[in-house]
């Protein structure tokens, strides 16, 4: 995709959203950081019913530790890989606790070194924390830098370094939000609905597909 085409998405997704944003629920750094450590393989609206239960309880790391690992998992039983999630999470605020004041380090290397976190969740926080223009290449952002020819790659790591080039610097920090959404709801894996996407007239997916017949 050119960069004339590039910015013209990126314009229409700011025109259908103009202020994206995580669907998790959180108040600070480390609530966020939990939530998206227990998202992987799981919804959203999944884990914020379980942290709606939980933050009112324990909203730090000290808190989550004074828990114990059996406390916690009372809390995020319903969220799938509970019991290696509750071993990262327990593992991490105790990192936080004793490294780092119990507070999330704004510094990718900390934050990948913490149980349970690689890039893709170190740029989340990063982004929706601390402001920073990263992008986390899920599935969904993988699939629609592909299918529309934004950034094709064959893994992650190529996709998210091509979306770094491709998009226009003052798309970059909302970038992550934008695509990750568009990929949600309306860029689906099995059935996308390209007729009602705002940005098909700019998409090189050649498999577009026609609205269902009632």
């Amino acid at each position: 995709m050119n960069a004339a085409k590039c910015r013209a998405l990126f314009e229409t997704l700011r025109e259908v959203n103009p202020t994206p944003t995580t669907e998790l629920e959180y108040s600070s750094p480390f609530e966020l950081l939990i939530a998206v450590l227990l998202s992987a393989q799981a919804t959203d609206v999944g884990v914020n019913k379980a942290t709606r239960k939980l933050y009112p309880v324990a909203h730090t790391p000290q808190q989550i530790l004074d828990l114990g690992e059996a406390g916690l998992i009372e809390y995020i039983k319903t969220i799938g890989l509970y019991k290696t999630k509750a071993k990262h999470v327990m593992a991490t605020c105790r990192i936080l606790a004793e490294q780092h004041g119990g507070e999330v380090p704004r510094d990718r290397a900390a934050l990948e070194a913490l149980p349970g976190v690689g890039r893709k969740t170190a740029n989340v926080v990063l982004n929706t924390a601390f402001g920073e223009a990263t992008i986390a290449v899920d599935t969904h952002i993988f699939r629609v830098a592909n299918r529309t020819g934004l950034a094709p790659g064959k893994n992650v790591q190529v996709v998210e370094q091509k979306l770094l080039k491709a998009v226009p610097h003052e798309f970059l920090h909302d970038a992550h939000h934008w695509l990750i959404l568009h990929g949600r709801y309306v860029c689906r894996a099995r059935k996308p609905e390209c007729w009602h996407c705002a940005i098909e007239p700019l998409c090189e997916y050649r498999e577009k597909t026609e609205a269902p017949r009632g």
